[in-house]
């Protein structure tokens, strides 16, 4: 299959060589030229626009856009819908939010398009292992896509699979996120807890390793905290600083408005925005407040 990709950034790129590597034609554009030699290193086609994009694509095209959520998203549809014909197809494969993929569905299959919604888990170990799909979108728009997905993934059955109408691929992908918050909380308080008992000078990444098989909190992401305790095992140079995708938040607010209790998530989605608050002035305050009942010292600064 011939297929062409907006954004070739560190994930869109290593799709673009799975793809290459799967026997796929490639025709990629990006706004950073030298992105778009890379993928011609690699033996993909380039174009220098949009417009040299859909040219070099024989009809039914297929697109396949892996640029930030948001209004880049909004503006390569528009700029692409005057360039693609009746029965062509359109996939955003990143973190966009379900809401404005249901919206840019009808935007797209108005125009008598395909749409598709794909959330997309993997990472920078996408190319090596496969990724994770979650595809939103009509049975036609998925069977067209088939030979893409089954590329991608981790192996042609597995690791990928339609799981509802549009926006539904990314109404999933945005629950991945919330619940790998919190295992990732769980892992991090857990070594805290691990690594504060000094007086057994605990070898943390043996603890990993042990926990990698056979235990049942065995997974991924301690497979890459065993990886990560190797390379640093006191993590120096690491700031406590953590950021967030915004598909945690989305995640609460969707749990909000369904009613779903989600103290897990939620308290995950907090711990990273405290990790961004050097200067806590409700800390300060905590602090205030005991000295004034129960005059407990305060640490001066």
């Amino acid at each position: 299959m011939r297929i062409g990709i907006v954004g070739l950034g560190k994930m869109g790129g290593n799709m673009a060589r799975r793809l290459l590597a799967g026997g796929h034609g490639v025709v990629g554009y990006n706004r950073s030229p030298a992105a778009v030699a890379r993928l011609v290193a690699d033996g993909g086609e380039g174009a220098g626009s949009l417009e040299e994009l859909a040219a070099a694509l024989s009809p039914p095209r297929a697109v396949w856009l892996m640029i930030p959520a948001g209004e880049p998203v909004d503006r390569a549809v528009e700029d692409l819908l005057p360039l693609l014909e009746e029965g062509d197809l359109l996939a955003d494969g990143g973190n966009s939010n379900y809401r404005d993929s249901l919206r840019r569905a009808a935007r797209v299959e108005g125009a008598g398009l395909l749409w598709a919604d794909v959330g997309t888990s993997g990472g920078v170990w996408g190319l090596r292992e496969g990724y994770s799909l979650m595809v939103g979108g009509s049975p036609e728009a998925v069977e067209r896509l088939r030979p893409v997905l089954e590329t991608l993934a981790p192996a042609p059955d597995r690791g990928w699979g339609h799981v509802g109408p549009a926006g539904a691929g990314h109404f999933v992908k945005m629950v991945h996120n919330g619940i790998e918050y919190g295992l990732m909380e769980a892992y991090a308080e857990g070594f805290a807890i691990l690594e504060r008992k000094s007086e057994f000078s605990l070898d943390l990444r043996r603890v990993a390793e042990i926990w990698r098989h056979g235990s049942v909190v065995r997974s991924w992401l301690l497979d890459l905290t065993a990886r990560a305790l190797g390379e640093n095992p006191g993590l120096e140079g690491v700031a406590p600083w953590v950021a967030d995708s915004g598909e945690g938040r989305w995640t609460l607010a969707e749990a909000i408005d369904l009613e779903v209790p989600v103290p897990v998530i939620a308290l995950s989605l907090i711990q990273r925005l405290r990790s961004r608050d050097p200067d806590s002035f409700s800390d300060r305050l905590l602090a205030a407040l005991r000295h004034q009942f129960g005059g407990h010292a305060i640490h001066k600064e």
